[in-house]
Formats: structure tokens, sequence, C-alpha cells
């Protein structure tokens, strides 16, 4: 009778009996055996995030050093020398640089009659002693017409103690020409223009101890106001 049941008749008393709780027991593993491989997977990324976080904290980039610009180093030149002035070993004076296309002329045509002397003594027809002479006088009949020896810019019309009327005319590279002992009224004002052989005023007796008798004109040259020899000019 028992051997003539059907297969699904037989399962179902199977399931009935014990075998309800041997495929419960089955469900149950095989449940723990997904979690748990599911569990270990997740396992297995958080490792792998970590060991990548760690890599990275160990092997940081290395920065490169900031790069040095060199600065070009400015070299100063030395400036030049300025050139010493050296003066004559014979006068004393400074010795003067006359250029060669500079024309100068004769304030008056006349005798020397006291030359240009600063280192040693010459006697003076005037005073009647011997002295030094840091100009010239040349000596002229009264009224004799004084000219401008060089083109240049009248500095100072005045009535000097010593000299008398005297006029001085700045001209290039810091020459001044004096003239003294000229005619109480000269022709020319401060601050006038003049030329070469231009007329500035007359010879006349304003000089203390001059007289008509014996007039002369008292002339003298400076450098950047030191006294140069007129005849290194006066040709």
């Amino acid at each position: 009778m028992d051997d003539k049941k059907s297969f699904g008749e037989k399962l179902e008393a199977f399931f009935a009996g014990k075998g309800f709780y041997i495929a419960l027991s089955l469900c149950v593993v095989v449940i723990g055996v997904s979690a748990f491989i599911l569990f270990r997977g997740d396992e297995a990324d958080v490792e792998s995030v970590s060991m990548e976080q760690s890599v990275e904290q160990v092997y940081e980039p290395v920065q490169q050093p900031p790069e040095i610009v060199e600065e070009p180093v400015v070299v100063e030149e030395p400036e030049p020398a300025l050139e010493e002035v050296t003066s004559t070993e014979e006068t004393g004076a400074w010795e003067p640089e006359i250029p060669e296309t500079a024309q100068f002329a004769w304030p008056v045509q006349g005798e020397v009659t006291l030359p240009y002397s600063v280192t040693s003594l010459v006697y003076n027809e005037k005073m009647g002693d011997w002295r030094t002479s840091d100009g010239i006088e040349i000596a002229v009949p009264l009224g004799t017409k004084v000219l401008a020896v060089a083109s240049g810019q009248v500095e100072s019309v005045r009535h000097d103690d010593l000299g008398g009327m005297t006029v001085t005319i700045i001209h290039s590279g810091g020459l001044r020409s004096v003239y003294s002992n000229l005619a109480a009224v000269p022709t020319v004002y401060e601050g006038d223009n003049v030329m070469t052989g231009e007329v500035i005023g007359s010879v006349g007796t304003t000089a203390p101890g001059e007289t008509a008798e014996n007039p002369h004109l008292c002339f003298k040259m400076t450098l950047d106001g030191l006294s140069v020899d007129p005849g290194e000019y006066l040709s």
C-alpha cells in the first residue's frame, strides 16, 4: 500500500515530519553564509580605502623649490678725475688756457710803463718805489679811447678808491678784463653786451696820484678770480 503512494504524497509526508526542520536549518545556513560573504566584502573595501589614504599620506608630492632669479650686477664706472690747474714757475700765477680761435685786441696802443710781475719787485714810477704788479700800465694821451679786449658783458661800472673809475667785463670761460683810471663818465653801463674792439670809455685822471701830464691806462685780467698775465692773451 505504501509502495503505491505517489512521489508528491511522499514529499508532503516528509515535510510534515522531520523534513520541515531540515529545510528550515538549510535556509538558516544559506542566509548566514550570504551575510558572512557580504560582511567580508564590505570589510575588504574599507581596508582598500584605508590603504589608499595611507599611501597618499606617506607619498606626498615633493614641492619644487622656488626659482632663484639672479639680479644683474651693476658696476659703477669711476668718475673722471678733475684736471688740476698748474701754476707757472716764473710768476706763480695761474696759467691760462688760451683757445686758438680766441681773438683779443689791445685796449689802447702805447708804451707799457709798468709790466706784469707778481713774484718779483718792479719799480713804480708813479709811486716812486719797488713793488709787485698784478696788472700793466700803458702810457697814452689823455682822452684816448679805451676798447674792450674781447666780446663779453659789462659786469660792473664803479669808482674804485685805488683805480678810480673802473669798468669790469666778464668774458667766456671765467675770464675778466678790468680797465681803471678811466674818465669820470664811461660809455657803457652795467649789463651791456660789448664786442671785441668796442669803445667802453676814455683814459682819464680819476685814480689817486694821476696827472694830465703823465696819463696812462691801468689794465688787469683775471681767470676764475685769480690774476693772470695780460701778455698771455694780448699778442
